[in-house]
């Protein structure tokens, strides 16, 4: 219960290492709410960013934080922004920010991911690496719920489409359909 609102409800699902889950369904159905409770409401990379701090520092602040080797630069590189790593994250596009956030992912290395909306902003490159990094992290015994509503190809994951919470209204689209126009 949220304010009085009944989120998420009838759901069980078990996990083990090496799986994935994938949660799909509308906007508002959920997704970010049932991650955000597996992470006991914590919050996410896209806010623990500082725009201030380079590339460089955003990775090393939390490999810092993790009691990481401060190794920062090969996973820069791999996510595909060695050629950003001193540029303030302030600057980058919405694409470069998302990789960003994977780099974060990668160098604090735990072993459930709970990415919200991986893909959206990647180019298909980008989506390339995400399902790559992926599909090594459940290699390696690691388990990832994923929420999502663009596709991402995650092999032998589980589908969990959550239902709409509140009934859909009629838009513009709909009164047009339904108007004789002629």
């Amino acid at each position: 219960m949220i304010n009085g609102q009944q989120i998420l409800r009838h759901v069980n699902v078990s996990v083990h290492d090496g799986g994935a889950l994938v949660l799909t369904g509308s906007n508002g159905s959920g997704r970010t709410t049932f991650l955000r409770m597996l992470a006991g409401f914590s919050k996410s990379f896209a806010d623990a960013i500082k725009q201030k701090f380079t590339v460089h520092d955003n990775v090393q602040r939390f490999e810092i934080l993790e009691g990481k080797q401060q190794n920062s630069m090969p996973t820069i590189e791999l996510i595909g922004l060695g050629r950003l790593a001193k540029e303030k994250a302030r600057m980058l596009s919405m694409g470069q920010r998302k990789r960003l956030q994977l780099a974060i992912l990668l160098a604090i290395d735990q072993p459930i991911w709970l990415p919200d909306e991986p893909s959206v902003a990647l180019d298909d490159e980008g989506v390339k690496l995400l399902e790559y990094i992926i599909a090594e992290h459940r290699k390696q015994g690691g388990i990832v719920f994923v929420a999502t509503h663009l596709p991402i190809e995650i092999e032998d994951a589980m589908y969990l489409r959550l239902p709409p919470r509140f009934p859909r209204r009629m838009v513009l689209v709909d009164t047009l359909d339904q108007a004789d126009i002629s």
